[in-house]
């Protein structure tokens, strides 16, 4: 250790403060000073990886001339550096290259390319510095990035070439054989051959939000490198109005967070919207920057920036702090996935949904109407399915002493507003959302005991009454390929209701949703019985159809399927979901099946596993729940196919 040598190290009372989501822009600011020395590091390390083989800059200048330059950035102004090696795409440039030269592979791009970034990077630096200079860069397709400033467009013949970039004073040019672009005054804005990366301000109140719309840099995506994907003035438009309304919904909700998000948020890489999904990614290498899919409104964006923000902390903390040994295995209940997760993934969503969970908390009592009951729904859904997660990772074996300090931070926030009190209503439809989720994910992914499911068989072919049905840990681990695929439709549908919306006239919009699911949200849960059991004579492989006429038959009253649906999710803390209100009196239920005849196996706890069955040994279980499903036809095709 060198004398004098200082290390970043986080303070306990910052680490508590952040887990119980009390940080504040302080500490928020020594997480970004930890990363600017991170990629301080590996700028260095990859420097001397490189210059141990020049040829691999190709086209290139020598590394000499880069170092050079950047030192003089340095000299002139520390602040231009500085902004330089905080940017996101520094640090995902930085840890994607240093994979390259660490395999010995290229890229997308020719690894001199990718190895050339950094004359971009320090060219972009010494503009922003207004330093007189020259230095190559590399052109992808007819893009020669400046990262933070913009792209300059150039023909050329060649997939990967190379331009000058040049100039002082203020004026500055890139250039290659075919033509010339100038950079405008003000980099940011577009001129001739410039796309500069866009600015977005917003304020509410004293407080200000800075954030770039950045849809330029190609090491913005979160995997690999990719070219410019630039906005048209309409949707640049729609995220000026969504940025604006989410920002007031955060000032507004959870001011000490929001004045948090925005020391610790400052890059969006903008995405299409996708309806009916609000989808967002992040990654510790990018800290600061988020890619987002243009959500439906305010209120939705400022969950997300949220989320996202959690997720660039923790990244933040972790390079700091070790929470958890290395266990890649796929193996946690999430329920903002449809798939097991390892450790690291369910914690980090764990943290990411204690922060949406306050937001949405909050904004219930601060607004009123239509969007209060929305965000009733959402801290309710959220409360409770994010501390369901966080009680299964506080016992793991992979967790440090760090890691369970952590998780008892966020543990004392979440565990604060589960019996907060929340409408009837709202807390039926949350707790139904929350069986529906938990079930299709049991029903795909866990594996019954061979030796239960044979019992539970044979029982029902001959005619006896079921076996009693006690709970039964499995070694088997979950698998990660699903048994089936799973459909959203019936939490869109629920979520499209709280918005005041008309379903009968958009129902069909929402992705996969069936009439089944229409008169399930509706209500109207006799016709969701008998338009499910249609669906599983049709095809018996539809675990959203089944997992559906399990919560159907559930709402029509206390019985079987409702014990069953509870035993299923693991949940029940309101009793059988549905609203009263809703419940039709009297209806019929359609034919009996396995989930209500006297007799027979009578709990959907017993066989909601079946999913995970052989289809010879699904055949009988499913022909008992559906009437008319077991015909010739398809007992033959069962018997062709024998057990998986």
């Amino acid at each position: 250790m060198t004398p004098g040598t200082a290390f970043h190290q986080m303070p306990w009372s910052d680490f508590d403060a952040l887990a119980r989501l009390e940080g504040d822009m302080s500490m928020v600011r020594r997480l970004r000073r930890a990363e600017r020395s991170r990629r301080k590091l590996l700028l260095h390390g990859l420097s001397e990886t490189s210059a141990k083989s020049l040829e691999l800059f190709g086209p290139m200048p020598p590394l000499e001339a880069v170092l050079e330059l950047l030192a003089r950035v340095e000299d002139a102004s520390p602040q231009a550096f500085d902004r330089l090696l905080a940017h996101p795409y520094t640090g995902s440039w930085a840890g994607y290259t240093t994979r390259l030269l660490r395999d010995g592979i290229d890229g997308v791009c020719p690894l001199w390319v990718h190895l050339g970034h950094l004359h971009a990077i320090a060219a972009a630096a010494a503009i922003r510095a207004g330093l007189s200079f020259e230095i190559a860069v590399p052109v992808w397709g007819e893009h020669a990035v400046l990262p933070s400033l913009g792209v300059a467009r150039l023909r050329s013949p060649e997939p990967f070439s190379v331009a000058e970039v040049r100039g002082g004073g203020g004026t500055y040019t890139v250039a290659n054989e075919v033509g010339v672009v100038r950079l405008p005054d003000s980099p940011g804005a577009d001129g001739p051959g410039w796309w500069g990366v866009r600015q977005c301000g917003v304020t509410a109140g004293r407080n200000r939000f800075s954030v770039s719309l950045d849809d330029l840099d190609p090491y913005r995506g979160l995997y690999e490198p990719v070219p410019p994907q630039r906005l048209d003035s309409a949707e640049l438009g729609a995220w000026r109005w969504l940025l604006t309304e989410a920002w007031q919904l955060l000032v507004e909700a959870v001011p000490d967070l929001a004045r948090s998000l925005a020391v610790g948020l400052d890059s969006l890489v903008p995405k299409p919207r996708v309806p009916f999904r609000s989808l967002s990614a992040s990654t510790g290498e990018a800290f600061g920057s988020a890619v987002v899919g243009r959500p439906p409104d305010g209120a939705e964006l400022a969950a997300t920036l949220l989320h996202e923000f959690q997720h660039i902390v923790l990244g933040g903390i972790l390079h700091l702090v070790q929470l958890y040994d290395d266990d890649p295995r796929e193996r946690i209940y999430v329920s903002w996935r449809d798939d097991p997760r390892p450790l690291r993934g369910a914690l980090q969503g764990v943290y990411a949904f204690c922060g949406v969970t306050a937001f949405w908390r909050a904004l219930a009592t601060t607004r009123t109407g239509v969007l209060a009951r929305r965000a009733m729904f959402e801290f309710a859904y959220w409360r409770a399915q994010t501390w369901h997660t966080l009680v299964v990772l506080r016992d793991d074996e992979t967790l440090t002493d760090a890691g369970r300090r952590f998780l008892d931070g966020v543990g004392d926030v979440l565990g604060s507003w589960q019996h907060e009190p929340v409408p009837d209503d709202i807390a039926e439809l949350a707790d139904a959302a929350i069986a529906d989720h938990r079930a299709g994910w049991r029903i795909r992914h866990l594996r019954p005991d061979p030796a239960v499911v044979r019992e539970l068989a044979n029982a029902w072919l001959t005619g006896r009454s079921r076996p009693p049905v006690t709970p039964v840990q499995t070694d088997l681990p979950p698998t990660p390929v699903p048994d089936g695929p799973w459909s959203h439709s019936r939490a869109d549908l629920v979520r499209l209701g709280l918005t005041g919306a008309d379903l009968h006239d958009l129902w069909q919009t929402v992705p996969d949703a069936t009439p089944a699911d229409f008169a399930y949200a509706s209500g109207r849960f006799a016709d969701a019985v008998r338009n499910y059991r249609a669906e599983l004579r049709a095809d018996p492989d539809r675990p959203a159809s089944l997992v559906g006429l399990g919560l159907a038959l559930a709402a029509t009253g206390p019985g079987p399927a409702s014990r069953g649906i509870a035993a299923l999710s693991r949940t029940g803390t309101r009793g059988a979901p549905g609203a009263p209100a809703h419940r039709a009196s009297g209806a019929d239920p359609g034919e009996p099946g396995l989930m209500d005849r006297p007799g027979r196996l009578r709990t959907i706890g017993s066989y909601m596993s079946i999913g995970s069955m052989s289809q010879s040994a699904r055949a009988p279980l499913m022909a008992a729940m559906v009437p008319g499903w077991a015909s010739p036809r398809t007992l033959r095709y069962l018997s062709r196919i024998g057990p998986r």
